[in-house]
């Protein structure tokens, strides 16, 4: 298996995607890596080895870049090349941590979506309080769907949930304001019927409040909707993190209490650590393309990368593109 990876994507880049590489070599001794970026950059993290190459470019998609028009304008950049190597068949699969809109761009000019799928979807897995986490999809592939894409989308998920976290029937849920049937706006009603009588296990209606209780494992909604559920996840873990270590740093009682409380501290900032889930794959293209959190350091790369394998073993896109050519789903736009 090779994997091709932009180093030159992310906060941290090139440094933290070459390292999580280099744990990744020592980790998953089945796994070969392409590195595109700046071999001048490069070469000082890595030594030789002969399951990692370097694809040399000075070209990067910047992260103020308008997507569409620096994938199509910067074709030497690291992202497009990462994705080229896919296309032509030299790698496996793909992973940046670099700009959103971009790798999505990229996904449908290079690797190309799958037939039957009319919009692919941007699919993080995020924390639960019981530390198992949930898939969300579409978290801001995009801003309108019909009901026939999320129908899409909840089949892609049920299969990535069955083969990747090894769940039979996983529970599928439709993010809405209320739990009945009949809630929503026109695309939730639409959906909530298509989903009804579809070959997974659907859960019905449910409320973002409820999302981190674990009541679903794959999440469906539009990007819109799904988009600021990630954000706002997101900042709130991020603020109430902040927020405890403050008060746990206030005063001399407080700091010996924190010592005390250290280990089980650390246990609730792993269950709610975005690296520990890996990336947010872009289900729907012909090959694995998964995108890395920005700020992504070294575990996190590692974690994407695991991710990434598993896809890759369990030919989750072969999967996915039998069951829709089965269920014959054009016939119900």
């Amino acid at each position: 298996m090779r994997i091709a990876i932009d180093v030159m994507g992310g906060d941290h880049a090139p440094k933290a995607p070459i390292l999580g590489v280099l744990a990744a070599i020592k980790t998953f001794p089945e796994i070969s890596f392409t590195l595109v970026g700046d071999e001048n950059k490069i070469k000082p993290y890595i030594s030789n080895d002969e399951r990692i190459s370097i694809l040399h470019t000075e070209e990067v998609i910047e992260p103020d870049d308008e997507p569409v028009r620096a994938v199509r304008r910067k074709k030497n950049a690291s992202m497009v090349l990462a994705a080229t190597e896919v296309r032509e068949g030299r790698a496996d699969a793909c992973i940046s941590a670099g700009n959103t809109g971009a790798l999505m761009a990229t996904g449908l000019f290079r690797v190309g979506r799958l037939q039957g799928i009319d919009r692919p979807a941007l699919a993080p897995t995020l924390p639960t309080l019981d530390g198992k986490g949930f898939l969300l999809l579409d978290a801001g592939a995009n801003m309108d769907a019909k009901p026939i894409h999320l129908l899409h989308y909840a089949i892609m998920g049920s299969i990535y949930i069955e083969q990747v976290r090894k769940i039979d029937s996983p529970k599928i849920g439709l993010l809405n304001v209320g739990t009945e049937e009949g809630k929503g706006n026109e695309l939730s009603k639409a959906t909530f019927d298509l989903l009804k009588t579809a070959p997974i296990h659907f859960v019905g209606n449910i409320e973002a409040r409820d999302l981190l209780n674990g009541v679903a494992d794959v999440v469906i909604a539009d990007g819109f909707s799904g988009n600021l559920v990630l954000k706002t996840l997101e900042g709130t873990g991020a603020s109430l993190l902040s927020l405890l270590k403050s008060e746990l740093t206030s005063s001399f009682v407080a700091k010996i209490a924190a010592l005390f409380l250290k280990r089980s501290l650390l246990g609730i900032k792993q269950k709610m650590d975005y690296s520990e889930y890996g990336g947010a794959a872009l289900f729907g293209l012909k090959a694995p393309v998964v995108k890395a959190h920005g700020s992504s350091n070294e575990t996190a790369i590692l974690h994407t990368i695991r991710q990434t394998k598993e896809m890759v073993e369990r030919n989750i896109i072969l999967q996915v593109k039998e069951k829709i050519k089965e269920l014959n789903l054009d016939e119900l736009e």
